[in-house]
């Protein structure tokens, strides 16, 4: 990996992702999804294609999840069905993954290590996700996680999700750092894009979810097999 992130000293803050960075969450996705199809008398779909859609936002997971299972079953205007069963699949997707925030998902090797390291340097730490805020916060405490971290925004906190850079600059703002002193900790393309376009340095973890996409091809300043390697 690339030696900037050893360097701890250059920074002051750092702001770690969640799914797929902290704690593989693939399961409670694929629990919670495919009782929301179930609900709609729709047919499951496997883990495998979830994790392709995962690290946009829950609506875009839920958008994608319509659209694979009717482009599966050969239905005529796929994108158009979608977004009329939209707004009742949001809302069976909260009523299920609200009941199992957590149950089928753990912490990765090495995050608690990783999180303890960089709060000894002295570094001051926020959680950024596109997972919506009242999914973050009870998952981030069930986990132990939620201790270690200053303030958590999720992807309904600002106007904009990763990988915009406008969350990382809010995030910069309300911790009162510098993008420049400020690491960016994440598992995908989403993470280093908003990073780059913030002017954050970024690490990003190789085990996540990069939609399909070798890790190691990302612009990333560089790559951890565990956050404990920080």
């Amino acid at each position: 990996m690339n030696s900037i992130s050893f360097d701890l000293s250059r920074f002051d803050a750092a702001i770690v992702d969640l799914d797929g960075t902290m704690v593989d969450t693939l399961g409670d996705f694929a629990e919670a999804l495919n009782r929301m199809l179930r609900d709609l008398e729709l047919p499951p779909v496997p883990p495998a294609a979830i994790e392709l859609m995962v690290g946009k936002g829950s609506e875009h997971l839920i958008h994608s999840a319509l659209v694979h299972v009717m482009t599966a079953a050969g239905a005529a205007d796929v994108q158009g069905r979608a977004q009329a069963l939209f707004d009742r699949a949001w809302d069976r997707y909260q009523h299920h993954y609200l009941a199992i925030n957590g149950q089928y998902s753990a912490v990765y090797p090495g995050v608690i290590e990783g999180l303890k390291a960089l709060r000894a340097r002295g570094l001051r730490l926020a959680c950024l996700t596109n997972k919506p805020t009242s999914f973050a916060k009870p998952l981030m405490a069930a986990k132990g996680l939620d201790g270690f971290f200053e303030l958590v925004f999720g992807g309904d906190a600002f106007e904009r999700k990763k990988p915009d850079p406008l969350p990382l600059l809010k995030t910069c703002e309300a911790l009162g750092t510098v993008p420049a002193r400020t690491l960016m900790v994440g598992d995908s393309s989403n993470d280093a894009r908003a990073a780059r376009a913030a002017g954050c340095p970024v690490v990003l973890v190789t085990y996540g979810y990069n939609h399909g996409e070798p890790v190691r091809g990302v612009d990333a300043d560089g790559f951890v097999d565990s956050l404990a390697d920080l």
